[in-house]
């Protein structure tokens, strides 16, 4: 199968990042546990902008720490010959510190791909199955006939309950839960 995984709030924890930034650059909090949909309303627009190209930045990058298990769990599905394409929310100029950070941390990828329209790209290529946390982003992905996984966030809980998603609360159980459909692609 064809999987794209997203990077940020998917493979590593970034709102601990960015709500670092916005505390530091700002005086703002941007409590986890009280950001219950997509949009960041504590912060104006260029404020946003300024946070997100902080964490962004190559040196911030690279300090990036994995979801415990996520590494191994794509290296399982990369050794069983799935086809990895890690597509992320990131302007295409963080390309080359993203996949020195991937290649740091030990995981497989066949492509990388810094868009603002990763169903779009997955359309483009035959994705099968979108890893990513973005409400939109599930929602558009279901619509174009790609299955849909996720970590569960305050801010996707909602489409996580409503829609036609494989929802985990971490990568183990991410893992569990994708195995079905891995494997029938295995199988079949």
């Amino acid at each position: 199968m064809r999987i794209a995984i997203d990077i940020d709030s998917t493979l590593h924890h970034y709102w601990d990042v960015l709500s670092d930034a916005a505390r530091r650059r700002f005086g703002i909090e941007l409590p986890y546990e009280e950001q219950f949909d997509w949009g960041i309303t504590r912060l104006k627009p260029k404020q946003l902008e300024v946070c997100i190209a902080e964490t962004h930045s190559p040196a911030v990058i690279l300090k990036g720490r994995p979801y415990p298990g996520a590494v191994e769990t794509v290296q399982r599905w990369h050794e069983q010959g799935h086809f990895i394409h890690i597509t992320t929310h990131r302007e295409s100029d963080c390309h080359e510190a993203t996949a020195a950070w991937l290649n740091q941390i030990g995981l497989p990828f066949d492509e990388l791909y810094c868009s603002f329209d990763k169903v779009a790209r997955c359309t483009e290529i035959d994705i099968d199955v979108l890893i990513d946390d973005s409400p939109t982003n599930i929602e558009r992905a279901i619509e174009a006939g790609i299955v849909v996984a996720t970590l569960r966030h305050p801010w996707n809980t909602d489409v996580c309950d409503v829609e036609d998603v494989v929802a985990a609360e971490d990568w183990p159980e991410l893992e569990r839960e994708l195995a079905p459909v891995l494997d029938g692609a295995r199988r079949g």
